[in-house]
């Protein structure tokens, strides 16, 4: 697969490093081409690097690893080259205080989605801080962790299925572009348990047997 990157941040690095392992094609493209040679260099395997642009032209698959403040207004910028590609969302609109900053609006991956009308947004990998992405595989006590998608192209879906395997996790589908909001809302609470209580978030569901209550006999 080509996947194009848009941002030399610290989740493009993680994730790009997984796709590159299991053997895709991998363009970095950044607004600064210096970070992204520097980027594409660390990732190795003759992973190319150059302008956003180019980064959203180069293959089926572009992630969108930008700040959510830039990438509605950068992605609409890149309307035209991300035709019919994938457009892969992990950003988390949350702001001071862990507050929800699409709260009363589109969430960030339907703001992608109407900035390039003629691209396929998924959403997915926001939940987790990019350490737990470079992490090969992310297993915790010897379960694979579980990534949740939404999207409404079951080509685009197909597609980010195979590149969350690559990162040793399973896919799990999620519902449609617009559950998208519910992700990231979860990982506003998520973030505000983990950083601002000390709190294990993983600990307020109950295992999926007890889902629906205990079995009583």
């Amino acid at each position: 697969m080509r996947i194009g990157v848009l941002g030399t941040g610290n989740m493009a690095d993680a994730l790009a490093t997984h796709w590159v392992r299991a053997g895709h094609e991998v363009f970095v493209g950044g607004r600064d081409t210096d970070r992204a040679r520097r980027l594409a260099a660390r990732l190795g395997s003759g992973t190319a690097h150059g302008s956003l642009r180019a980064a959203a032209g180069f293959g089926e698959v572009a992630l969108v690893a930008l700040p959510y403040d830039a990438g509605a207004e950068v992605v609409a910028g890149l309307r035209t080259p991300l035709e019919g590609r994938v457009l892969l969302d992990c950003s988390n609109p949350v702001g001071p205080g862990f507050r929800l900053l699409t709260a009363t609006g589109p969430s960030a991956a339907e703001q992608l989605s109407a900035a390039a009308p003629g691209a396929h947004v998924v959403k997915a990998f926001n939940l987790c801080h990019e350490d737990v992405w470079r992490m090969n595989p992310p297993v915790f006590d010897g379960r694979p962790l579980s990534v949740p998608v939404c999207g409404d192209d079951p080509a685009a879906l197909t597609l980010t299925h195979t590149l969350v395997r690559d990162t040793g996790c399973v896919p799990l589908p999620a519902g449609a572009l617009d559950r998208a909001g519910l992700l990231e809302a979860t990982a506003a609470l998520f973030i505000g348990l983990w950083v601002g209580e000390g709190a294990d978030a993983q600990s307020i569901a109950p295992p999926h047997p007890f889902a629906t209550g205990p079995t009583h006999p």
